[in-house]
């Protein structure tokens, strides 16, 4: 995911200016309220960085999230990312709790993983019914704007049976757009065909990609992708981290599931990615994760990145990437770099 890492401690929140291409508040309008891209064909207009939830209820606790969450939506964020399996389900209470004490459910853009939940596991008609029921009584929501179906999670039921549901919970009201992850190139052109048939197409796709990891997405899935208008929403941005440049060696890394995977980047290549991104980032006045979030959003059929963290200052980090002018200079540079 798009977070800062194992080990992170989240610091005193500290003012970031934006970056000059950046907005300026008029009448009090939080920074970046302008700014959206359209996800796809979905109909849904989005900030061009989804907030990830999947550290609530594991690393950040209620009072902790719904401050991320403010500060998201102070510079102009509007589209938040949960899972029914990130911490048992806890994260999606958590961003129900501030939906609702906020009473701002009709601003923001709602967009839910399912399938992962181990009460209601895969995509099959009855449990796909009732994952997405039991996320939105978490929720407090009677609907959700953008449902990922996990593939990864179910390799029994047929695509045809998943997206006969779908249909069924669209027409019902409680989903609006449908998302693929972990879907082949393959299924996406499934996807297509049953589409036609009249069966709901697939708008967006969830898919790890960021500097450091480009082979799960270009080649065939994106050019499909492409040709299909899909929408892509990176997950992993950051590459659990690293590329935040906050942990540079194995020197201070917990030896966890997480940490194995951050340490995991910590080779020749990783360092002369993070050697590109501080040039770049030291000659645009934005910090390494930000030109990090700025690459992928100079990438072809991206449209928003899903970032997960867990301090506030780590959100008025990442937004410095929006609008952030990478020249091709700087594309050739990290392109050399990331070989």
């Amino acid at each position: 995911m798009g977070y800062f890492g194992v080990g992170t401690t989240p610091t005193t929140p500290r003012a970031v200016a934006p970056h000059p291409s950046s907005p300026i508040p008029v009448q009090g309008a939080p920074v970046g309220s302008g700014i959206r891209t359209t996800l796809g064909e979905s109909g849904l207009d989005v900030f061009p960085l989804l907030l990830g939830a999947a550290e609530f209820g594991w690393h950040v606790d209620l009072s902790a999230a719904h401050g991320i969450l403010d500060a998201y939506r102070e510079w102009g964020g509007n589209a938040v990312h949960t899972s029914d399996g990130y911490a048992a389900g806890r994260s999606e209470h958590i961003v129900g709790q501030w939906l609702r004490r906020r009473a701002i459910r009709d601003e923001i853009v709602l967009a839910v993983r399912v399938g992962s939940n181990p009460d209601h596991p895969g995509l099959g008609p009855v449990n796909l019914i009732r994952a997405v029921e039991a996320s939105l009584t978490r929720l407090q929501t009677d609907r959700i704007d953008v449902l990922y179906l996990d593939a990864t999670s179910d390799d029994v039921t047929s695509l045809e049976d998943t997206l006969a549901t779908v249909e069924w919970l669209i027409e019902a009201g409680k989903v609006r757009a449908v998302g693929a992850f972990g879907h082949s190139a393959a299924q996406l052109v499934e996807a297509r065909i049953l589409a036609s048939a009249g069966y709901p197409r697939f708008t967006v796709l969830d898919v790890p990609y960021n500097l450091l990891r480009q082979s799960d997405f270009e080649g065939d899935l994106r050019l499909v992708a492409g040709a299909q208008g899909i929408a892509a929403t990176p997950s992993q941005a950051l590459e659990h981290g690293y590329l935040a440049g906050v942990h540079r060696d194995r020197s201070h890394i917990a030896y966890s599931v997480r940490g194995i995977q951050l340490a995991a980047a910590m080779n020749r290549r990783g360092a002369r990615t993070l050697r590109a991104l501080d040039r770049i980032g030291a000659e645009l006045s934005i910090p390494p994760s930000a030109v990090a979030i700025a690459w992928l959003l100079a990438q072809r059929t991206v449209a928003a990145p899903i970032v997960n963290v867990f301090a506030v200052d780590h959100v008025e980090e990442l937004v410095q990437g929006v609008g952030a002018p990478l020249s091709r200079a700087h594309l050739a540079d990290i392109a050399r770099a990331t070989q």
